[in-house]
């Protein structure tokens, strides 16, 4: 998004001046004098370009950029492009500006890692430098599976599945980007009800945006995507939500934000200004008397592209499944900030590279301790933190994790937890 532009077709500054906006920058700015963040120094450079995919949990970029964030930490030439594809930012990060690409993104968690090794193109080191989110993806099923009543146990689609194999038509299933999270979502839902994701279903990449369009052409079964376009399938009657990530891992880590590992090393004060506004956008965000105001920021052409209510319904935790279940006020909807979901806890990445070597997309040799040690930029989430007069947790590792189907993952023991798995590629 070009400098200055505004989705709603509002200057920045008649914005700031709705919702408390104004009063609650100025807040800040008292609380956090120039100068605090960077002891003197500013940062390296006033701007960088960053890419975006049409999701909520895309709104701490979208919020830091409209609400000044950025410029306040002393980034004010920070620009936000909106990518087609996780693919299409893959090959943007590889280019870098120089080649006419961008500094960082709003990615999938997974993705930083596949291209520092090489795994999805060219080897690109990436530094992730937050998480932006727990929670806030779905796994929804066209209207043929009502009758099954699939919910959170995968393993009731069985009969249809069998039934459909059996008429001779294929069980196509999408997700976002091979290895990415809403591919081990899905992934992990099917095997945990019995259902192999390789040899039952054929799955499939479709972009984010195009997944609704793709069920009403009745493409696909089902898909793993990030809100809104869940709640969007709900809302236009073309199927219901099995079941929400949440539910299946509560407070579960999702989308990180990263940059360049060249860019960090060449902007080490850049890399921890641009995190704190990143940081004090997913604080702003996570405040329910935000809600309104940030669905409706993010809901605009040149960012979501879509109805306002269906970002606005699950961002405030009201999930109506589309198959008579609902869940008002979910303890399981998205979180930006609160409990540390902004934290990037080491040990979570340890789980989304044991997720991808259970299905074959990294190898067994793989030295994962040594490659987070490389990726995974903690220490610049704590001198953010730090500079902003707060802290982080006491370790990088958030302990042993519990899943939907009595599975528990021990990051100081992952070799346990692949070989409790029944179905997989190792």
């Amino acid at each position: 998004m070009a400098e200055g532009d505004n989705p709603q077709g509002v200057s920045r500054r008649s914005a700031l001046k709705t919702s408390g906006t104004a009063a609650l920058i100025a807040a800040a700015h008292q609380a956090l004098p120039s100068g605090a963040l960077a002891a003197g120094a500013g940062p390296e450079v006033t701007g960088a370009k960053l890419g975006f995919i049409a999701l909520t949990d895309a709104a701490p970029l979208i919020i830091a950029k409209e609400l000044g964030f950025f410029a306040k930490y002393g980034m004010p030439d920070v620009q936000v492009f909106k990518q087609a594809s996780w693919g299409a930012t893959r090959d943007n990060l590889v280019l870098g500006t120089a080649g006419g690409g961008i500094d960082g993104a709003h990615i999938l968690t997974p993705m930083p890692y596949m291209l520092t090794l090489g795994t999805i193109g060219k080897a690109t080191p990436m530094s992730i430098l937050a998480r932006l989110n727990v929670n806030g993806q779905g796994i929804s099923v066209s209207k043929d599976y009502l009758g099954a009543k699939a919910d959170i146990n995968a393993g009731k689609m069985k009969g249809v599945i069998a039934q459909r194999r059996g008429a001779g038509k294929k069980i196509t299933m999408a997700m976002t980007f091979p290895g990415g999270t809403h591919d081990l979502w899905i992934r992990y839902w099917l095997a945990a009800g019995g259902i192999d994701p390789d040899k039952d279903v054929e799955l499939i990449t479709i972009p984010p945006a195009q997944m609704v369009a793709n069920m009403k052409a009745d493409a696909m079964d089902a898909f793993c995507v990030g809100e809104p376009w869940n709640d969007q399938l709900v809302a236009q009657g073309l199927g219901y939500s099995a079941v929400s990530t949440g539910q299946m891992w509560m407070n579960h880590p999702e989308k990180s934000f990263a940059m360049r590992s060249d860019w960090v090393a060449k902007n080490p004060r850049a890399a921890v200004a641009i995190t704190a506004a990143v940081i004090e956008a997913q604080r702003w965000a996570d405040n329910p008397a935000n809600n309104a105001r940030l669905a409706s920021t993010i809901a605009g052409r040149d960012y979501l592209k879509c109805p306002v209510t269906d970002i606005a319904d699950r961002l405030m935790g009201n999930f109506n499944m589309g198959d008579g279940r609902k869940f008002p006020n979910a303890a399981f909807k998205m979180k930006f900030f609160n409990g540390y979901a902004s934290f990037p806890y080491k040990s979570h990445d340890l789980w989304f590279l044991t997720e991808d070597q259970r299905w074959g997309k990294l190898p067994m040799s793989l030295d994962t301790k040594a490659v987070i040690a490389k990726v995974n930029r903690s220490d610049i989430w704590r001198k953010a933190a730090a500079a902003m007069g707060g802290k982080g947790p006491a370790s990088d590792s958030r302990g042993v994790e519990k899943f939907f189907d009595g599975k528990t993952f021990d990051p100081a023991n992952p070799k346990a937890y692949l070989a409790s798995l029944a179905i997989k590629r190792v």
